[in-house]
């Protein structure tokens, strides 16, 4: 059996590399993303990525333009908005754009 592969999107590097570790202490595969553009790529790269845990603020490409790209090339992956600095606006137009669900840091 497969193990599911988690791709994770923040410009905080820090917090990209804890997350990776404890996501990955749960027997996950773990890629990682800085940006919306490379986030992109990756996913374009790696076909068997299941889960998007994705930053809604990052500088250049905002995560809800992130999203609503990565929804139109990969309709079927989950992603799973994740912000510090959370609106009810802002998750509305996450979970309307595919989001499968909206997370606070």
């Amino acid at each position: 059996m497969a193990r599911v592969k988690v791709l994770v999107v923040d410009d905080e590097v820090p917090f990209v590399e804890a997350m990776s570790k404890r996501l990955a202490k749960r027997d996950l595969d773990v890629v990682t993303a800085f940006d919306g553009q490379e986030a992109l790529a990756k996913l374009a790269q790696d076909p068997g990525i299941d889960i998007v845990i994705l930053d809604v603020k990052m500088p250049g490409m905002s995560g809800l333009e992130t999203l609503k790209l990565m929804k139109q090339a990969h309709p079927l992956v989950e992603v799973i908005m994740l912000t510090g600095h959370a609106t009810v606006a802002s998750a509305i137009d996450g979970l309307k754009l595919g989001a499968f669900d909206y997370l606070m840091k």
